[in-house]
């Protein structure tokens, strides 16, 4: 820099000076497409909606190869994926409401919504259990049980680690510190879940629905 003949303090910048940034006024993060954890999610969706797809797809193939459908057993019992049916399509209202609360950084919307949320996913883990013992098969006992146990395996994985996923964000919430992010990785948690809601209808209708209507 340089003082000119008039006072003003004239100053020149190089053209291979390093530019800086302050980006310190900015948020943490940002709700929906905006933020690269959304885009996370969405991949996380995209890959995993196609492997089921192609889960359910071996599952009609080994049925059109099959002259009866199960072969000499009987279907899985309706009870008990019914209900689970019923606890995921509910667990959507108390899903929505955390999300709406996170969103306008509601902490104690989000702390209670969340802990009604995981009372849903440990009520689906142990009627899926239950399921587990009602679908007339054992894993290896055809190729029926096989693909049927491994529709049903697939999806109990993403019910327990999502369950796994909400409570640890339940406890952050509760014991802190809650950073803005934190309401951001809500919002996207309640977004997953909705896929995991979605992919539990159609494989129900597969596993407990496709032998009795086929």
């Amino acid at each position: 820099s340089r003082r000119s003949a008039d006072g003003w303090t004239r100053m020149t910048i190089r053209a291979d000076a390093p530019r800086v940034l302050d980006v310190s006024g900015l948020a943490p993060g940002a709700f929906g497409h905006r933020g690269l954890l959304w885009w996370g999610t969405a991949g996380f969706i995209v890959i995993e909606g196609t492997m089921f797809a192609i889960a359910v797809a071996a599952y009609f193939y080994l049925r059109l190869r099959s002259t009866t459908w199960p072969p000499n057993l009987p279907p899985p019992a309706l009870l008990w994926g019914t209900v689970n049916v019923a606890i995921t399509l509910a667990s959507v209202v108390p899903n929505a409401l955390a999300r709406r609360a996170a969103e306008q950084i509601d902490l104690r919307g989000v702390r209670l919504w969340l802990l009604v949320c995981v009372g849903c996913g440990v009520a689906f883990n142990i009627v899926r259990a239950l399921e587990f013992g009602a679908l007339n098969c054992r894993w290896d006992s055809n190729a029926y049980g096989s693909i049927v146990w491994m529709l049903m395996g697939l999806h109990t994985v993403h019910i327990v680690t999502d369950l796994l996923d909400t409570g640890v964000l339940t406890a952050l919430m509760f014991i802190g510190p809650v950073e803005e992010k934190r309401f951001i990785d809500v919002v996207e948690n309640c977004v997953y879940w909705y896929f995991v809601v979605g992919s539990w209808v159609l494989i129900y209708g597969v596993v407990y629905w496709a032998p009795r209507l086929t």
